[in-house]
């Protein structure tokens, strides 16, 4: 395991241990998610929404990937914590699958419904993040980061495009 940097004479250190333990928060999310997305793509009704799910687990994937390079550039191993906020959000699209599973006119909006409150929750962790990378003059962490911000936007847009193009019309 490689040394931790030491972080007490870097710009606005004292938000390193609030910096760390969102990024902790967030791996062990994305970790979680992987599951919440299979589950999601497996009750989806249309194959363009089941697509935009087998996508967002492949981008959640790198994302993870992206986020061990962070914790690397730390000098810290890259260990998760378990997200309370995703498990509460990955338990509610649970129960809307299963209230819902059986309306195949419904089914589609509803998991939108539940994917985009994970990426208004993703968007919101990692802009944190970001901004705290920034300030903290952790250069390359802030680009990396940002990338996987960009990469949320991107999915909640797709979902939003979806929704009204076809799932909320039936």
């Amino acid at each position: 395991m490689a040394k931790q940097k030491d972080t007490s004479k870097q710009a606005n250190a004292h938000l390193h241990e609030l910096f760390v333990d969102e990024l902790r928060d967030i791996l062990g999310a994305e970790r979680q998610l992987l599951k919440g997305l299979k589950k999601m793509e497996n009750a989806a009704q249309s194959e363009q929404l089941k697509d935009a799910f087998k996508t967002h687990y492949q981008q959640t994937e790198g994302q993870i990937e992206r986020l061990k390079s962070v914790f690397e550039e730390l000098g810290m191993s890259a260990r998760g914590k378990k997200c309370k906020a995703m498990e509460g959000l990955l338990a509610e699209a649970e129960e809307i699958i299963e209230e819902f599973q059986d309306d195949a006119d419904v089914i589609d909006a509803a998991l939108i419904a539940a994917a985009q409150k994970v990426e208004h929750y993703e968007i919101a962790s990692y802009g944190c993040v970001v901004t705290y990378a920034k300030l903290m003059g952790h250069k390359q962490a802030q680009e990396t980061l940002f990338q996987t911000l960009e990469e949320e936007k991107q999915t909640d847009s797709l979902l939003t495009d979806i929704a009204l193009s076809s799932a909320n019309k039936k």
